[in-house]
């Protein structure tokens, strides 16, 4: 007889876990607090840019929908204006853009998740409504042979304790908005997620989407604590969110106003606002009763958006936490189980931590080295650029002074 699991959280991860799982002869339930309709009816939740071996995960699973619809993201640009005392102010003194290797993909979750769902029950899935709290997780521990936390709140997410080893900060480092528009000129060379960086206030990027009305662009800000950037708190109504972003980009990227001449909300809910600590969690959590329950993706490492990572994480975890179920077969989900399955992804995912959370810092000396290199050296604009997809490659070259000298030396003398 086969396994029962059920998967709480109807998201990237929690859904393609689900999918994968069903299609192998696994009892699968899984349990959201909302339906697709009311999914589909809600705020943006994310700005789930997907790269290519994420977007190959969808694919293998036949979740692949939307790779006909969706505006594809080519490449990325990265820009650096000059400072605001300085002849330079409001020019790039760093500009440079690279495709990437394989078209990545956004789309709204509104639209996504509730076609996953509808497709997870169309293939023999159980999907139940309804609130988890601490009795829930359980009584489906009574009913499953294994518990998967994949969101959560409240009580549950508190059952997940911060792993302060792997965990560098314990607040917030960026304050966080997302605009959702229509009418963004593109640009004219090839889409990409434009990114910029300013040095002291955060970053903005932005880039193509598809969401329920249609093509878009999906406008990112990560402002630095107490800068110009951090000024969320007091906008109280979209037209005044989006007012305020493009406030933001006459001030401090007039290039990327200039696009922005003609934009308007793609809908009143297509904004959001918040911040929130970059945490990794211990991935077992303890029931009352003292069964084991398994977080996964952002639930246990939870990184900031600056890098882009959270659904591709979320993809990737969602793999990797597949293989290391199929392979355990018939045995029991104990505990030691439930570790090696998380420290498993995590030789991966430790990789993407350590990386954003670098970029949430001062950049030292030889970054800004190898950015201001790339402007000159397609060679380092193509590996950085396709390091999002990959954030393994970033390391040791990007990482380390010692490396990143041999990746700035000249051809010849390489």
């Amino acid at each position: 007889m086969s396994h029962h699991i059920t998967v709480v959280g109807a998201g990237q991860s929690g859904l393609l876990l689900a999918a994968g799982l069903l299609d192998r002869g696994y009892r699968v339930r899984v349990v959201s607090d909302r339906t697709p309709p009311e999914i589909a009816a809600g705020r943006v939740s994310s700005s789930q840019c997907m790269f290519a071996s994420s977007l190959a995960v969808e694919r293998e699973l036949g979740l692949d929908f939307w790779a006909a619809e969706a505006p594809p993201v080519e490449g990325i640009s990265f820009a650096v204006p000059g400072p605001p005392d300085s002849p330079a102010a409001g020019t790039k003194v760093i500009d440079w853009a690279s495709r990437l290797d394989g078209i990545a993909q956004s789309v709204d979750q509104r639209l996504k998740m509730p076609k996953l769902i509808d497709e997870f029950v169309r293939r023999g899935g159980e999907f139940v409504v309804e609130t988890a709290d601490v009795a829930a997780l359980e009584r489906y521990h009574d009913e499953s042979d294994l518990v998967v936390v994949a969101a959560g709140k409240g009580d549950i997410a508190r059952l997940f304790e911060r792993d302060a080893t792997r965990s560098p900060y314990d607040r917030p480092q960026r304050a966080l908005a997302l605009t959702y528009v229509h009418g963004l000129e593109p640009r004219p060379e090839h889409s990409a997620v434009a990114f910029n960086l300013i040095p002291g206030v955060g970053e903005y990027f932005v880039f193509p989407a598809l969401t329920l009305s249609g093509p878009c662009e999906i406008m990112v800000f990560e402002g630095v604590p107490g800068g110009p950037m951090d000024c969320w708190g007091d906008v109280r109504d979209p037209a005044q969110h989006l007012e305020t972003s493009l406030r933001l980009l006459r001030q401090l990227v007039p290039w990327e106003a200039d696009r922005a001449g003609n934009v308007r909300l793609t809908d009143d809910l297509g904004v959001l606002a918040g911040r929130f600590p970059p945490t990794v969690r211990h991935p077992v959590a303890t029931l009352p009763s003292g069964r084991p329950v398994l977080g996964m993706a952002d639930v246990v490492v939870l990184n900031d958006p600056i890098t882009g990572q959270g659904s591709n994480n979320a993809a990737k975890c969602a793999a990797s936490y597949l293989r290391s179920i199929l392979a355990h077969g018939d045995q029991p989900f104990d505990r030691a189980f439930l570790r090696q399955t998380f420290e498993t992804y995590w030789d991966y995912a430790r990789y993407v931590t350590d990386w954003t959370n670098a970029l949430l810092a001062p950049p030292p000396p030889h970054v800004l080295e190898l950015l201001t290199a790339a402007n000159t050296r397609p060679d380092i604009a193509h590996r950085f650029v396709n390091g999002f997809d990959d954030p393994r490659d970033f390391f040791p070259w990007f990482a380390d002074p010692v490396a990143a000298r041999d990746v700035l030396a000249p051809a010849g003398a390489r």
